[in-house]
């Protein structure tokens, strides 16, 4: 488990792998609540099975309770973030570490070819590159102990 990990690994070790998503002609209202139910931060935006856009607890702060949206009557497709930076499986943990340090968001879609086949969050990533340093330190301390087999 390391930062060259590509995201095909991180994608199949993580516990929820579930995509929770919206139409983007629902309310934000609805986003909203399918976050709180869910406790994430984020929801992809599908039509007609496509990635359209990306809803996060970020976009409704800025592009809709300060632009005075309200969230009953405003379509999520009014404030949600497009196009949306998407990986494929094939990149490394580093590449989208980068990728999300860069833009400044924390939800990355992965598709292969136009497929939707996952999201990684900042958390993951960050909980990937730490199962591994942790992993090492065990390492390390069994060849320092003598314990290591190695």
């Amino acid at each position: 488990m390391n930062i060259a990990d590509t995201i095909e690994m991180v994608l199949k070790n993580k516990e929820e792998s579930r995509v929770l998503s919206i139409a983007p002609e629902q309310t934000v209202y609805e986003a909203i609540e399918v976050m709180a139910e869910h406790n994430v931060g984020a929801l992809l935006v599908l039509s007609g099975g496509r990635v359209v856009g990306i809803f996060s607890e970020r976009d409704y702060a800025r592009n809709g309770v300060l632009k005075g949206h309200f969230s009953r009557e405003t379509a999520v497709r009014e404030i949600m973030t497009s196009p949306v930076i998407f990986v494929s499986p094939q990149h490394t943990v580093d590449e989208c570490m980068n990728i999300m340090t860069q833009h400044h968001f924390r939800h990355l879609p992965v598709l292969r070819e136009d497929e939707l086949v996952g999201v990684v969050s900042i958390g993951d990533l960050v909980k990937w590159v730490i199962s591994g340093q942790a992993q090492q330190i065990q390492a390390l301390e069994g060849y320092i102990t003598g314990a290591y087999p190695g």
